[in-house]
């Protein structure tokens, strides 16, 4: 592995790619994806005898130096072992030249892990096969040969030959279509002119429609959903405009919505121009849409200053988290995004026990190790609580919110590491108190350290009151007596409060008891919310209790979507109880290939099966 990223075989002290312009034809007879990728390649020494790059699975046929014409030698090796990836290497014959270009024709697996391809009866209309694709973390090197490392960014260009019937996007501009002369397949053009690191490169190939959420941005999806979608993202333009206040201008152009099948892993993915998002978010009252607001946050943190390794997520997530709960405040309510923000750590404290240790810290040691197995929440909020105990530190948010944008407006179009960006906060809060303050500060526990970090956030909760309320009501109550509950107890209650209530009887210690929990489902109706965020605090509240009833439920939760952050605790709930777990470990087996690789694999450690690897 290089020095600069420990999942990464790549070499980009050497060489780096700088364009990719990518001409390739979706099959969705082979599940394949096969053509040319043209890389644009800078040296940095003097005589370039090999390029190395990731590649997984992919099937080269030849590559080709441009500018002599000349045939190269290359091998695909694994010198680690690693189930992550491989080794491309290209012998270029010393070549001198600063700048070449290499024309390599390949194809993908059909098992390429960057890729879902759905069958027609799986989609929402059943009319049209479905492809999407999923590069981050280390994926991009199933999908096309390339330094799949966030240290190297490149812009692209791509022409992709796709059924007639399917629509194409990208994370890019479109330029537009034109027919094939087969009258079968049609070529959609796209230019990413702002360098991006390759797991950016997303696409998607459906039987989708758009409707216009406002002056720059579109929501895509099935027409069976794009409605209720348009509806439920009304607010995306207000949201990007309170960004920009926040950050500066917006520099990518559209910012588009795709709304993905169920099967998408993530509550959303940050694709420059084309943001994914999980189904999950259609609540029908727009409670969840706080996900946008996240996603938008990463034009600036993460898209425009980007991790130089998975090592340092937490810099794009912790400052992205950090940055929708500004929004949201600007926005709503700033009592709002503090009750998120006291959510979120909730969340973080509650799922520490499921984390391996060394995957707790801030900045873990990923070396050998798939970043998909360390996804945690840890680097979403213990970074955003490391930024804001820096903020109350260093003078509040009028301090603050200025070296954010000095921070984004300092690295932009670069990869940098958590050194990187302390060095430039000493420097930025260069005063002789802000210097006292900023080094007794306990770094080496907040970024090394494992498990909650040496400063615990407090929060004005003065919002969640009516919950509070209600719930200490429901765990004072004496179970023989809870006909005093009615509907109207939660009527006027707001989708983030009714979470809060749930969130507390799930929290509460001693448990709250079964004849409350099915009392619960009697009287509020629990069981049929829309809401995934509130279903799923429900249905983990109704694990614990051990309800036999809440099994199919929570069964109908985890097959109906994928995204992880429901379907691992849940399953994981389920294999620790001795009555759910065969029926959990049955319905795995049943519904696998249904699921997203990542998901899947995921999915059989936490239930601890010897199947985490596809038969």
């Amino acid at each position: 592995m290089t020095d600069i990223d420990p999942n990464s075989y790549s070499e980009p002290r050497k060489a780096v790619v700088t364009k990719l312009d990518w001409d390739v034809s979706i099959n969705f007879d082979t599940t394949t994806v096969s053509g040319y990728a043209k890389l644009t390649v800078d040296s940095k020494v003097d005589v370039l005898d090999t390029l190395v790059l990731d590649s997984r699975d992919l099937v080269i046929e030849e590559i080709q130096v441009k500018e002599t014409g000349a045939t190269c030698n290359y091998e695909t090796t694994n010198p680690l072992n690693f189930e992550f990836g491989s080794k491309l290497i290209i012998n270029l014959s010393q070549i001198s030249l600063r700048s070449f270009t290499l024309l390599i024709k390949y194809r993908t697996a059909p098992n390429a892990s960057a890729l879902t391809w759905l069958r027609k009866e799986q989609t929402a209309g059943k009319r049209h096969p479905y492809l999407y694709s999923q590069c981050q973390a280390i994926h991009a090197r199933s999908l096309y040969p390339c330094q799949d490392t966030p240290s190297v960014k490149f812009t692209y260009t791509a022409k992709i030959h796709a059924p007639k019937e399917l629509t194409v996007l990208m994370s890019a501009k479109r330029l537009g279509t034109e027919p094939q002369s087969n009258g079968e397949m049609v070529t959609t053009k796209f230019e990413q002119k702002i360098p991006i690191p390759s797991y950016l490169v997303a696409i998607v190939a459906g039987d989708i429609e758009c409707r216009d959420l406002g002056p720059r941005s579109k929501v895509w999806s099935e027409k069976e959903l794009v409605d209720r979608a348009a509806f439920e993202f009304s607010q995306t333009e207000d949201m990007l405009r309170t960004a920009e206040q926040l950050m500066g201008d917006y520099v990518w152009g559209p910012y588009d919505l795709m709304v993905l099948p169920p099967s998408f892993p993530y509550g959303g993915m940050e694709n420059p121009c084309l943001t994914f998002v999980t189904p999950t978010l259609l609540a029908g009252d727009k409670s969840l849409a706080d996900v946008i607001a996240h996603e938008i946050s990463h034009s600036w943190t993460g898209n425009l200053v980007t991790n130089s390794s998975f090592e340092h997520f937490w810099l794009n997530e912790g400052h992205t988290m950090f940055l929708e709960r500004k929004i949201l405040g600007r926005l709503h309510d700033p009592l709002l995004s503090q009750l998120h923000a006291h959510q979120g750590w909730k969340r973080f404290n509650k799922n520490l026990k499921d984390i391996k240790a060394p995957f707790t810290k801030l900045v873990p040691n990923l070396r050998g190790v798939d970043p998909d197995e360390a996804f945690s929440v840890v680097p979403y909020e213990k970074g955003f609580a490391l930024l804001y105990s820096l903020e109350l530190l260093l003078g509040g948010p009028d301090e603050f919110e200025p070296f954010l944008r000095k921070y984004v407006e300092h690295f932009k179009y670069k990869s940098i590491t958590t050194a990187d960006w302390k060095e430039y906060l000493f420097q930025y809060f260069s005063s002789e108190e802000n210097q006292k303050k900023l080094s007794s500060f306990d770094w080496e526990t907040w970024l090394h350290g494992e498990g909650l970090p040496p400063y615990q956030p407090k929060y004005d909760l003065s919002l969640a009151k009516p919950s509070d309320e209600l719930a200490q009501k429901w765990l004072q109550q004496p179970d023989d007596s809870l006909d005093v509950f009615t509907e109207a107890d939660i009527s006027s209650l707001s989708s983030i409060l009714i979470l809060e209530f749930v969130s507390k009887l799930y929290l509460a210690e001693p448990p709250v008891s079964l004849t409350k929990v099915k009392q619960l489902e009697i009287v509020y109706k629990f069981n049929g919310v829309k809401n995934s965020e509130i279903r799923f605090e429900w249905l983990m509240l109704c694990i614990m209790i051990k309800w036999e009833d809440c099994v199919p439920h929570a069964l109908d939760f985890v097959n109906e979507q994928g995204r992880m952050k429901f379907v691992r605790p849940i399953y994981r709930a389920l294999g620790e109880w001795e009555y759910s777990r065969p029926k959990a470990i049955a319905n795995f087996k049943l519904h696998r290939e249904e699921m997203h690789n990542t998901t899947a694999m995921l999915v059989a450690q936490d239930l601890n099966l010897d199947e985490s690897k596809k038969e």
